[in-house]
Protein backbone atom coordinates (compact mmCIF):
# COMPACT_ATOMS: atom_id res chain seq x y z
CA UNK A 1 0.00 0.00 0.00
CA UNK A 2 1.29 3.50 -0.60
CA UNK A 3 1.97 5.08 2.76
CA UNK A 4 -0.37 7.90 3.06
CA UNK A 5 0.48 12.16 3.24
CA UNK A 6 -1.75 14.57 4.23
CA UNK A 7 -2.94 16.52 0.99
CA UNK A 8 -3.00 15.94 -2.54
CA UNK A 9 -2.81 18.86 -4.84
CA UNK A 10 -5.74 18.93 -7.21
CA UNK A 11 -6.47 21.87 -9.86
CA UNK A 12 -5.27 24.83 -7.73
CA UNK A 13 -6.46 23.33 -4.47
CA UNK A 14 -5.26 20.87 -1.29
CA UNK A 15 -7.36 17.98 -0.75
CA UNK A 16 -7.12 15.69 1.96
CA UNK A 17 -5.91 12.15 1.30
CA UNK A 18 -8.76 9.87 1.14
CA UNK A 19 -10.88 13.11 -0.70
CA UNK A 20 -8.86 13.00 -3.45
CA UNK A 21 -11.23 11.03 -6.02
CA UNK A 22 -12.30 11.37 -9.38
CA UNK A 23 -15.85 10.49 -11.12
CA UNK A 24 -16.00 6.48 -11.89
CA UNK A 25 -16.47 7.79 -15.77
CA UNK A 26 -13.20 10.08 -16.01
CA UNK A 27 -12.66 10.23 -19.49
CA UNK A 28 -8.67 9.04 -19.18
CA UNK A 29 -9.77 6.03 -16.56
CA UNK A 30 -11.39 4.44 -19.56
CA UNK A 31 -9.11 5.22 -22.51
CA UNK A 32 -5.98 5.55 -21.07
CA UNK A 33 -5.08 9.30 -22.62
CA UNK A 34 -3.24 10.96 -19.73
CA UNK A 35 0.56 11.99 -19.17
CA UNK A 36 2.32 11.63 -15.46
CA UNK A 37 5.92 12.20 -14.50
CA UNK A 38 8.17 10.41 -11.80
CA UNK A 39 10.14 12.74 -9.85
CA UNK A 40 12.38 12.24 -6.77
CA UNK A 41 12.56 14.40 -3.46
CA UNK A 42 15.70 13.62 -1.85
CA UNK A 43 17.00 14.55 1.88
CA UNK A 44 20.00 16.68 2.07
CA UNK A 45 22.21 18.85 4.43
CA UNK A 46 19.77 21.77 3.29
CA UNK A 47 16.64 20.05 4.05
CA UNK A 48 14.83 18.38 1.38
CA UNK A 49 15.82 19.02 -2.56
CA UNK A 50 14.09 17.95 -5.48
CA UNK A 51 16.02 16.45 -8.24
CA UNK A 52 15.64 17.91 -11.94
CA UNK A 53 12.66 19.55 -10.96
CA UNK A 54 12.33 21.58 -13.95
CA UNK A 55 13.41 19.18 -16.63
CA UNK A 56 10.90 16.91 -15.12
CA UNK A 57 8.00 19.16 -16.11
CA UNK A 58 9.71 20.31 -19.23
CA UNK A 59 9.06 16.51 -20.22
CA UNK A 60 5.37 16.54 -18.98
CA UNK A 61 4.57 19.91 -20.75
CA UNK A 62 6.60 17.70 -23.68
CA UNK A 63 4.11 14.70 -23.79
CA UNK A 64 1.21 16.38 -23.35
CA UNK A 65 2.29 18.73 -26.34
CA UNK A 66 2.71 15.53 -28.48
CA UNK A 67 -0.93 13.98 -26.89
CA UNK A 68 -2.92 17.79 -27.90
CA UNK A 69 -3.59 17.81 -23.98
CA UNK A 70 -3.40 21.58 -22.98
CA UNK A 71 -2.28 22.36 -19.61
CA UNK A 72 -4.21 24.55 -18.05
CA UNK A 73 -1.28 25.84 -15.69
CA UNK A 74 1.72 27.31 -16.60
CA UNK A 75 5.57 25.74 -15.97
CA UNK A 76 5.77 28.17 -12.75
CA UNK A 77 2.41 27.41 -11.55
CA UNK A 78 3.02 23.69 -11.71
CA UNK A 79 6.86 24.05 -10.48
CA UNK A 80 5.41 25.79 -7.37
CA UNK A 81 2.45 23.57 -6.82
CA UNK A 82 5.22 20.47 -6.83
CA UNK A 83 7.20 22.71 -4.04
CA UNK A 84 3.89 23.44 -1.84
CA UNK A 85 2.98 20.01 -1.97
CA UNK A 86 5.70 18.85 -0.51
CA UNK A 87 6.27 21.40 2.01
CA UNK A 88 2.35 21.15 3.39
CA UNK A 89 3.15 17.58 3.50
CA UNK A 90 6.35 18.13 5.79
CA UNK A 91 8.19 15.49 4.14
CA UNK A 92 11.73 14.85 3.74
CA UNK A 93 12.17 12.41 1.25
CA UNK A 94 9.48 11.74 -1.11
CA UNK A 95 8.18 10.39 -4.69
CA UNK A 96 6.38 13.00 -6.71
CA UNK A 97 3.52 11.61 -9.18
CA UNK A 98 2.08 15.43 -11.70
CA UNK A 99 -1.04 13.60 -13.37
CA UNK A 100 -2.60 15.34 -16.28
CA UNK A 101 -5.64 13.80 -17.21
CA UNK A 102 -8.61 14.40 -19.09
CA UNK A 103 -11.88 14.83 -16.98
CA UNK A 104 -15.23 14.19 -16.68
CA UNK A 105 -17.86 14.62 -19.54
CA UNK A 106 -18.39 13.27 -22.96
CA UNK A 107 -17.54 9.55 -23.54
CA UNK A 108 -16.45 7.90 -26.52
CA UNK A 109 -13.21 8.16 -28.39
CA UNK A 110 -13.04 11.68 -28.83
CA UNK A 111 -13.28 13.56 -25.66
CA UNK A 112 -15.57 16.48 -26.71
CA UNK A 113 -14.61 19.53 -24.43
CA UNK A 114 -13.63 17.31 -21.50
CA UNK A 115 -11.53 18.94 -18.66
CA UNK A 116 -7.84 18.98 -18.46
CA UNK A 117 -7.37 18.40 -14.83
CA UNK A 118 -4.25 17.90 -12.94
CA UNK A 119 -3.15 15.98 -9.66
CA UNK A 120 0.13 16.26 -7.82
CA UNK A 121 0.95 13.38 -5.00
CA UNK A 122 3.69 12.88 -3.24
CA UNK A 123 4.70 9.98 -0.49
CA UNK A 124 7.27 7.89 0.74
CA UNK A 125 8.64 5.74 -1.81
CA UNK A 126 11.81 3.69 -0.68
CA UNK A 127 14.24 1.81 -3.79
CA UNK A 128 12.13 0.82 -6.56
CA UNK A 129 13.68 -2.66 -7.29
CA UNK A 130 14.81 -3.45 -3.98
CA UNK A 131 18.14 -2.29 -1.76
CA UNK A 132 19.48 -5.85 -2.10
CA UNK A 133 18.94 -4.47 -6.12
CA UNK A 134 21.18 -1.57 -5.32
CA UNK A 135 23.92 -3.22 -4.03
CA UNK A 136 24.12 -7.19 -5.62
CA UNK A 137 21.83 -6.30 -8.95
CA UNK A 138 18.72 -8.21 -10.10
CA UNK A 139 17.90 -10.46 -12.90
CA UNK A 140 16.22 -9.89 -15.86
CA UNK A 141 14.22 -11.72 -18.64
CA UNK A 142 13.87 -10.61 -22.18
CA UNK A 143 10.18 -10.19 -22.67
CA UNK A 144 7.99 -12.08 -25.00
CA UNK A 145 6.32 -8.67 -25.23
CA UNK A 146 7.71 -6.32 -27.62
CA UNK A 147 8.50 -2.03 -26.96
CA UNK A 148 5.59 -0.16 -28.61
CA UNK A 149 6.42 0.35 -32.30
CA UNK A 150 6.73 4.45 -32.90
CA UNK A 151 4.33 4.07 -36.21
CA UNK A 152 1.72 2.58 -33.47
CA UNK A 153 2.27 5.30 -30.44
CA UNK A 154 4.06 8.42 -30.06
CA UNK A 155 6.99 6.87 -27.61
CA UNK A 156 8.70 9.95 -26.38
CA UNK A 157 5.87 10.70 -23.82
CA UNK A 158 5.28 9.59 -20.86
CA UNK A 159 2.03 8.41 -21.72
CA UNK A 160 -0.80 6.60 -19.11
CA UNK A 161 -2.00 3.76 -21.64
CA UNK A 162 1.58 2.89 -23.03
CA UNK A 163 2.61 1.59 -19.33
CA UNK A 164 -0.10 -1.17 -20.43
CA UNK A 165 2.66 -2.79 -22.49
CA UNK A 166 5.00 -2.66 -19.30
CA UNK A 167 2.75 -3.92 -17.38
CA UNK A 168 2.30 -7.04 -19.31
CA UNK A 169 6.09 -7.60 -19.87
CA UNK A 170 6.65 -7.10 -16.05
CA UNK A 171 3.61 -9.62 -15.16
CA UNK A 172 5.55 -12.23 -17.73
CA UNK A 173 8.94 -11.50 -15.65
CA UNK A 174 7.92 -12.14 -12.30
CA UNK A 175 5.65 -15.18 -12.64
CA UNK A 176 8.79 -16.99 -13.85
CA UNK A 177 10.80 -15.68 -10.96
CA UNK A 178 12.92 -12.98 -12.30
CA UNK A 179 12.99 -8.89 -11.39
CA UNK A 180 12.19 -7.17 -14.29
CA UNK A 181 11.29 -6.84 -17.69
CA UNK A 182 13.49 -6.18 -20.61
CA UNK A 183 11.97 -5.07 -24.02
CA UNK A 184 13.01 -5.42 -27.61
CA UNK A 185 12.37 -2.89 -30.38
CA UNK A 186 10.26 -3.88 -33.14
CA UNK A 187 13.49 -4.87 -35.47
CA UNK A 188 14.87 -7.22 -32.25
CA UNK A 189 17.57 -4.45 -30.99
CA UNK A 190 17.31 -3.83 -27.11
CA UNK A 191 15.03 -1.33 -26.08
CA UNK A 192 14.62 -0.57 -22.18
CA UNK A 193 12.92 -1.52 -19.04
CA UNK A 194 9.54 -1.70 -18.42
CA UNK A 195 10.21 1.66 -16.37
CA UNK A 196 13.85 1.81 -16.69
CA UNK A 197 16.64 2.91 -19.42
CA UNK A 198 19.32 0.10 -19.60
CA UNK A 199 23.52 0.57 -20.20
CA UNK A 200 26.06 -1.64 -20.75
CA UNK A 201 29.93 -1.53 -20.42
CA UNK A 202 32.03 -3.58 -22.72
CA UNK A 203 36.05 -2.69 -22.65
CA UNK A 204 35.66 0.23 -20.27
CA UNK A 205 33.05 1.57 -22.74
CA UNK A 206 29.40 2.78 -21.77
CA UNK A 207 26.96 2.04 -24.07
CA UNK A 208 22.77 3.03 -24.13
CA UNK A 209 19.94 2.44 -26.80
CA UNK A 210 19.67 5.92 -28.48
CA UNK A 211 16.30 7.86 -28.27
CA UNK A 212 14.77 6.55 -31.14
CA UNK A 213 12.12 4.36 -29.58
CA UNK A 214 12.70 4.89 -25.62
CA UNK A 215 11.44 7.33 -23.23
CA UNK A 216 14.20 10.01 -22.93
CA UNK A 217 15.23 9.49 -19.23
CA UNK A 218 16.39 11.95 -17.25
CA UNK A 219 18.51 9.87 -14.62
CA UNK A 220 19.64 8.51 -18.13
CA UNK A 221 21.27 12.16 -18.80
CA UNK A 222 22.25 12.56 -15.68
CA UNK A 223 24.43 9.13 -16.15
CA UNK A 224 25.62 10.33 -19.43
CA UNK A 225 27.12 13.90 -18.24
CA UNK A 226 28.49 12.18 -15.07
CA UNK A 227 30.05 9.57 -17.43
CA UNK A 228 31.48 12.28 -19.60
CA UNK A 229 32.66 14.21 -16.48
CA UNK A 230 34.76 11.51 -15.05
CA UNK A 231 36.43 10.69 -18.71
CA UNK A 232 34.09 7.42 -19.36
CA UNK A 233 32.93 7.11 -22.95
CA UNK A 234 29.38 7.16 -23.83
CA UNK A 235 28.53 5.72 -26.99
CA UNK A 236 24.14 6.11 -27.79
CA UNK A 237 24.15 2.84 -30.23
CA UNK A 238 21.55 -0.19 -30.91
CA UNK A 239 22.80 -3.57 -29.56
CA UNK A 240 21.51 -7.30 -29.41
CA UNK A 241 20.94 -9.23 -26.61
CA UNK A 242 24.09 -11.52 -27.34
CA UNK A 243 25.94 -8.10 -27.01
CA UNK A 244 24.12 -7.47 -23.15
CA UNK A 245 24.86 -11.54 -22.15
CA UNK A 246 28.63 -10.94 -23.21
CA UNK A 247 28.72 -7.43 -21.80
CA UNK A 248 31.69 -6.75 -18.58
CA UNK A 249 28.40 -4.70 -16.76
CA UNK A 250 24.92 -3.67 -17.38
CA UNK A 251 22.61 -1.31 -15.40
CA UNK A 252 19.16 0.42 -15.79
CA UNK A 253 18.46 3.72 -15.01
CA UNK A 254 15.03 5.73 -13.83
CA UNK A 255 13.67 8.09 -11.24
CA UNK A 256 12.87 4.97 -10.08
CA UNK A 257 14.73 2.73 -10.15
CA UNK A 258 17.89 5.34 -9.44
CA UNK A 259 20.84 2.79 -10.64
CA UNK A 260 20.64 -0.61 -10.34
CA UNK A 261 22.75 -3.11 -12.07
CA UNK A 262 21.82 -5.94 -13.77
CA UNK A 263 23.79 -9.71 -12.59
CA UNK A 264 21.63 -11.77 -14.64
CA UNK A 265 19.82 -11.78 -18.40
CA UNK A 266 18.13 -14.65 -19.26
CA UNK A 267 20.01 -16.43 -17.52
CA UNK A 268 23.26 -15.63 -18.27
CA UNK A 269 25.53 -14.24 -15.86
CA UNK A 270 26.78 -10.65 -16.96
CA UNK A 271 30.16 -10.19 -16.42
CA UNK A 272 31.47 -11.75 -13.06
CA UNK A 273 27.88 -11.94 -11.69
CA UNK A 274 28.36 -8.87 -9.29
CA UNK A 275 27.95 -4.86 -9.91
CA UNK A 276 31.19 -3.76 -11.60
CA UNK A 277 33.32 -0.76 -11.28
CA UNK A 278 32.08 1.12 -13.94
CA UNK A 279 28.45 0.75 -12.22
CA UNK A 280 29.65 1.13 -8.59
CA UNK A 281 31.42 4.69 -9.23
CA UNK A 282 28.41 6.33 -11.12
CA UNK A 283 25.86 4.84 -8.51
CA UNK A 284 28.30 6.22 -6.16
CA UNK A 285 28.47 9.53 -7.86
CA UNK A 286 24.64 9.65 -8.43
CA UNK A 287 23.76 9.06 -4.95
CA UNK A 288 25.94 11.71 -3.89
CA UNK A 289 24.57 14.04 -6.16
CA UNK A 290 20.87 13.56 -5.12
CA UNK A 291 21.89 13.65 -1.66
CA UNK A 292 23.41 17.15 -2.34
CA UNK A 293 27.03 16.14 -1.73
CA UNK A 294 28.72 17.15 -4.60
CA UNK A 295 28.93 20.65 -5.36
CA UNK A 296 29.39 20.27 -8.89
CA UNK A 297 25.59 19.26 -9.71
CA UNK A 298 24.48 21.52 -6.96
CA UNK A 299 21.89 23.03 -9.81
CA UNK A 300 20.01 20.02 -10.50
CA UNK A 301 18.76 20.21 -6.99
CA UNK A 302 15.56 22.42 -6.16
CA UNK A 303 15.76 23.55 -2.51
CA UNK A 304 12.22 22.94 -1.30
Amino acid sequence: MIPKTKKIWMDGKFVDWDKATVHVLTHTLHYGLGVFEGIRCYETSSGPSIFRLDEHIDRLFNSAHIFLLDIPYSKKEIRDAIIKTVKVNNIKECYIRPLVYIGYGAMGIYPKGNPINVSIAVWEWGTYLGEKGIKNGIRIKTSSFIRNHVNASMTRGKVCGHYVNSQLAKKEAIAVGYDEALLLDTEGYVSEGSGENIFIARNEILKTTPLTSILEGITRNSIIKIANDENIKVIEERFTRDELYIADEAFFTGTAAEVTPIREADRRTIGSGVPGNLTKKLQSIFFDVVKGKNEKYESWLTKV
